[in-house]
C-alpha cells in the first residue's frame, strides 16, 4: 500500500529533450538594478547630490542671498579654506572636539568594556534586566537626556547640589564654569553612549571559546591573567571596531552641547559641529560653513586611517 502512494506523489518526469532555461545575464542584471533603482534614487537626491553641492559651496561665498539664486554666487577658490585656520573661534571649536574625543573616546570604550564583562560573567541574576538599563540611554532622546542632567547638574536644586549641601558644602555650577563645562558634557555622552559598546563587548565576550579559558584555568592564570593575556588579544577586532565608531560619533558631537550649553560658557564647549550649524543656519554663512564641513570630514578620515592601521596589524 506505502509502495502505491510512493508511486503515485512520484512527479511524472519530464518530457525527453526538454530543458529548465536559466535567466540569461542581461535579465537578472536588469532585475538587479530595477530592485536598485528607490534605493539609488533616494540615495542620489538626499546624499550624493548634498555632499557634491556643499564640496561645489566650499569654494564659493554662498550666502542668504543666494538661497533662491545660488548660480550668482561667486567662486573664491581655497578662500574660505584659508579663513579657517586665522578663525580663533574655529581653532577653538577644533581643540574642544579634540578635547571631548581624547578624554570621552577611552572613557566609553573602558567603562564599556568592563560593563561587558560583569554581566557576562559577573552577573547571573536579572541579566537582561541590567543589560536593557545599560542600553536605555541610547534609545532615549536628547530632550529627556538634557532634562534629567539639568536637574543632576543643576547648582541649586540638583541632585550634586543635594549631596553637596548634605556635608555642608555649596555645589558647583558644572554647565556655568569653563573649566567644569566640558568634563560634565564628556560625562553626559559616555553614560549616554556606553550601551552601545557594551553591546558591542558583550557579543565580542560570547565569541570567546569557552576552552581557551578552561585552559588558562587550568595553567593556574588568575582572573586578571585571564582578561590581559585572553580575552583582551581575542576582542581586539571589537575593540577596533567600537573605537573607529565612538571616535567618529565623538567627533561629529553636536547634540550635547547644542541642548546643554549653546557652546558656552565663553565657547569653552563650542564643538566643531555646532560651529558649522551656527555658521549655516545662524549667519548663513553657507560657503564657509561647507569649508568647515569638509575640514572636519578630512579630519575623521585621517584619524580612522590611522586607527585602522595602528591596530589592524594587532588583530591578525
Amino acid at each position: 500500500m506505502s509502495t502505491t502512494t510512493e508511486k503515485a506523489a512520484t512527479p511524472p518526469p519530464a518530457p525527453a529533450g526538454r530543458r529548465v532555461r536559466k535567466p540569461s545575464m542581461g535579465v537578472q542584471n536588469a532585475a538587479g538594478w530595477l530592485f536598485s533603482t528607490p534605493f539609488l534614487v533616494l540615495f542620489t537626491v538626499f546624499m550624493a547630490f548634498p555632499i557634491l553641492a556643499t564640496l561645489v559651496m566650499s569654494f564659493t561665498d554662498f550666502g542668504l542671498r543666494n538661497v533662491t539664486r545660488p548660480w550668482e554666487a561667486n567662486f573664491i577658490g581655497f578662500e574660505n579654506y584659508v579663513k579657517l585656520f586665522g578663525d580663533e573661534k574655529f581653532l577653538k571649536s577644533l581643540f574642544n572636539t579634540g578635547y571631548f574625543v581624547v578624554i570621552g573616546v577611552p572613557l566609553t570604550i573602558a567603562i564599556g568594556l568592563l560593563t561587558a564583562v560583569l554581566l557576562n560573567n559577573g552577573i547571573d541574576r536579572a541579566r537582561t534586566f541590567f543589560r536593557v538599563g545599560f542600553y536605555a540611554p541610547v534609545v532615549t532622546t536628547i530632550v529627556a537626556v538634557a532634562v534629567v542632567w539639568r536637574f543632576v547638574l543643576d547648582p541649586s536644586d540638583g541632585l550634586i547640589a543635594g549631596l553637596f549641601s548634605e556635608v555642608g558644602w555649596s555645589a558647583p555650577d558644572f554647565l556655568g564654569s569653563e573649566k567644569l563645562a566640558m568634563p560634565s558634557l564628556i560625562v553626559m555622552a559616555v553614560w549616554r553612549n556606553v550601551g552601545t559598546v557594551m553591546v558591542l563587548f558583550i557579543a565580542g565576550l560570547q565569541a570567546v571559546p569557552t576552552e581557551v579559558r578552561e585552559a588558562a584555568k587550568l595553567d593556574g592564570a588568575n582572573v586578571w591573567q585571564e582578561f590581559r593575556g585572553i580575552t583582551v588579544p581575542l576582542l581586539r577586532p571589537t575593540i577596533l571596531y567600537a573605537t573607529v565608531i565612538t571616535t567618529i560619533g565623538y567627533l561629529n558631537v553636536f547634540e550635547e552641547p547644542f541642548v546643554m550649553t549653546q557652546g558656552g560658557p565663553s565657547d569653552s564647549t563650542l564643538t566643531v559641529s555646532l560651529n558649522m550649524y551656527r555658521e549655516g543656519f545662524n549667519f548663513f554663512h553657507m560657503g564657509y560653513a561647507s569649508a568647515m564641513a569638509y575640514v572636519l570630514f578630512v579630519v575623521i578620515m585621517g584619524i580612522t586611517v590611522l586607527q585602522l592601521r595602528l591596530l589592524k596589524d594587532n588583530t591578525k
